[in-house]
């Protein structure tokens, strides 16, 4: 299957620059606000990981992960802590860095870490417990990602 193009900004930073500090642990750590655009027609929800995808002993450490959001065209920022999202038509935070809540970068020391946002669409929304992790979303997943994109940005602690 090929996928099709999503396109994704998110305009609190430019791709691959530095993500501003009320975005990470180091600040207020709430969710960018993130827009999608070019939704495959059949998509049905949208699912977002973050992961940390320089860290030097975990390959792409997971910090979020949420799934079964409705087709929207910009998510807000400040995703609300908790298993499931009333604002979002009950869209479910499962477990990673972030335990059913965003959990932004907040590398060790000066060291510069990459943060990448991957986006999905699905043509269906996943059944799926509440106590699921990134594993456990891409085995339920297989077979229903129509579309996907990343964004991409860098933080380190202590920046000046």
């Amino acid at each position: 299957m090929n996928l099709s193009q999503l396109e994704v900004a998110i305009p609190a930073f430019k791709e691959g620059e530095w993500i501003p500090i009320e975005y990470t642990a180091r600040g207020i750590d709430i969710s960018p606000e993130i827009h999608i655009a070019e939704v495959d027609e059949h998509a049905i929800s949208i699912a977002i990981t973050l992961d940390d995808v320089s860290h030097p002993l975990f390959k792409n450490y997971n910090h979020w992960l949420i799934w079964n959001l409705p087709i929207v065209s910009v998510i807000p920022k400040g995703v609300p802590k908790g298993k499931t999202s009333g604002s979002l038509d009950g869209a479910m935070q499962g477990v990673a860095y972030g335990k059913h809540c965003y959990k932004g970068p907040k590398p060790p020391l000066k060291m510069i870490h990459f943060y990448t946002f991957t986006i999905y669409t699905l043509d269906t929304k996943l059944d799926l417990p509440i106590k699921s992790t990134r594993e456990d979303f891409f085995k339920a997943a297989d077979g229903h990602i129509l579309q996907k994109a990343t964004y991409t940005g860098k933080f380190q602690s202590r920046r000046k």
